[in-house]
């Protein structure tokens, strides 16, 4: 049945994006929590302890992101599915994918290792760099349970149960807060590990998440129809194949914009103290209220998805542009709080007086990437519901490396061999510049690609 964008047709379609989204917006806030509770409370034991977790979750969160994306590649398949009333090759998909998550969590794992040896060239002590080496060693051991997770969390929303997922990440949450305050300060007797009873304590919680998922679809009627576990099945290498090709360009994706934050986090570092706490402060924040238009992407993913499946072409595009839209006004919104808010939020963060002020000026950078940063989140998720993951990848590498960072470099260093530069550094709001304009141009193209590709399915259809 066509589907007209009507006040009506909207609100209903907007209602059943949100009853998706809102039990993983809870869910990732929880997720994100996680690593807040490991910076925060390990910020009561001592500045090198602080430091060896910061660069140990430095790694830890860049190949966590990567993982997540080169996962979700199930989210879309199973969507297909279940549009497509096809439940029979449901189980066999989640198989596959749990063998595919075995092979990228022991890789991820492995390079989280590897990487290690970036901090033999940071000049750090002997003391931060050895916890820091072994706070990576201890929670890689996590990657491997958690892509299985991932896994599981994509075959779960796509047939449209996003309670577990909400549910078990406050769990999570839950013991890791827990757990950390018995391992780092060394409560009820047992040793006091400072930063490194962190990474035993995520690492804990990646394997109970995991052992949580698993009694959930093991005992919830809703799982009974799709069901995976009923017989042991080896790797099917033409499919795990398959699922890659969609997933890592996912990956990609992601590392690319979380690699650019990160490498924008070093270049501001050189400015001094007041430059990198108030960065700190505006891009944490933002993080946080990146979890609603990235909720929504996620549920655009299955909206989508089920949608093709049925064969209704007119209806994912209805549901693709309702997402993007929808996510968009939240943006216009967030972005009204941030401008109207950001000195109160500045000083909920710090008392420095110097900090105070730059963070409440960068943020004024943060609300205005808010109305782009949302809109390319929205449509590369509404791509990949249409099982299309390289076009995104090749437009977000352009935008975050071939964009924002080389603008950024070019305002916030004023490198004196490049023409045309600034008179003088315009350190962070510089680099900020360059974010605002690399994600408008992902903003500009994802929706593009998004109009073309939804335009030629119904007109294929």
């Amino acid at each position: 049945m066509p589907h007209s964008f009507t006040a009506t047709s909207i609100r209903l379609e907007a209602a059943a994006l949100w009853r998706l989204a809102w039990p993983m917006l809870i869910g990732q806030l929880a997720t994100v929590g996680m690593g807040v509770a490991d910076v925060a409370m390990t910020g009561h034991t001592s500045a090198d302890e602080l430091a060896a977790v910061s660069l140990g979750a430095s790694i830890w969160s860049i190949i966590l992101v990567t993982v997540s994306g080169v996962m979700m590649a199930i989210n879309s398949i199973v969507a297909h599915d279940v549009g497509a009333a096809d439940l029979r090759k449901i189980p066999h998909t989640v198989r596959q994918a749990l063998w595919k998550a075995l092979g990228v969590g022991v890789l991820a794992a492995a390079v989280a290792n590897v990487a290690t040896l970036l901090f033999a060239h940071l000049y750090l002590t002997p003391h931060v760099q050895a916890q820091a080496e072994l706070f990576v060693h201890i929670i890689s051991i996590g990657l491997p349970p958690f892509a299985a997770y991932r896994a599981l969390y994509g075959y779960s929303t796509s047939i449209n149960q996003t309670l577990p997922v909400m549910l078990i990440a406050i769990m999570g949450l839950c013991i890791n807060v827990c757990v950390n305050w018995l391992l780092i300060f060394g409560h009820w007797g047992l040793p006091a590990l400072g930063g490194v009873g962190c990474a035993v304590s995520t690492a804990l919680c990646m394997w109970m998440m995991l052992l949580a998922m698993l009694a959930w679809i093991r005992y919830a009627p809703a799982y009974r129809a799709t069901y995976p576990f009923t017989h042991w099945e080896w790797p099917h290498w033409p499919e795990i194949g398959a699922m890659l090709r969609l997933g890592v360009p996912i990956g990609i994706s992601y590392f690319a914009e979380v690699s650019a934050f990160g490498a924008v986090s070093l270049l501001v570092a050189r400015y001094g103290v007041v430059q990198i706490s108030a960065h700190q402060i505006a891009l944490n924040f933002t993080s946080l209220v990146f979890m609603v238009p990235l909720s929504f992407g996620i549920a655009l993913i299955t909206r989508v998805g089920q949608s093709l499946g049925e064969g209704n072409a007119v209806k994912a595009r209805f549901v693709a542009w309702v997402g993007v839209w929808m996510s968009l006004a939240f943006a216009v919104l967030s972005a009204a709080f941030i401008v109207a808010f950001r000195h109160q939020i500045a000083r909920a963060y710090t008392s420095d007086p110097a900090v105070q002020a730059l963070c409440a000026h960068l943020l004024l950078f943060a609300a205005l990437f808010q109305l782009s940063d949302s809109t390319q989140v929205a449509a590369s998720c509404a791509l990949r519901g249409y099982k299309v993951s390289r076009q995104p990848m090749q437009i977000q590498l352009l935008a975050f490396w071939g964009f924002a960072l080389p603008l950024g470099c070019w305002l916030g260093l004023a490198p004196q061999w490049m023409p045309w530069s600034p008179a003088e550094p315009m350190a962070a709001s510089g680099f900020w510049i360059g974010l605002v304009v690399g994600l408008t141009v992902a903003a500009v193209l994802l929706s593009w690609s998004l109009r073309n590709l939804s335009l030629a399915r119904m007109r294929a259809a």
